[in-house]
């Protein structure tokens, strides 16, 4: 079986939505597990939301930049 870039692509989404559930959802309830990052993001209060919300943001921002240039390119 070939690995392409839709395998990489799945297996990251996959991977970050594990990791942002533990982070945001998860870390309040579980103890700590010794691995630092993980561990850092469980005892932070602020920043690990903005971190994990700062990518579908960017990618709402950047989609909606393109669909705003081909509105302007094809009035």
């Amino acid at each position: 079986m070939e690995f392409n870039i839709g395998h990489a692509i799945i297996i990251f989404t996959a991977a970050f939505f594990a990791f942002a559930s533990y982070a945001v959802l998860l870390s309040a309830f579980l103890p700590a597990t010794g691995v630092f990052i993980l561990d850092a993001l469980a005892q932070d209060t602020h920043y690990k939301y903005f971190t994990l919300f700062i990518i579908p943001t960017g990618a709402y921002f950047v989609i909606a930049n393109w669909v705003g240039w081909q509105y302007y390119r094809n009035s």
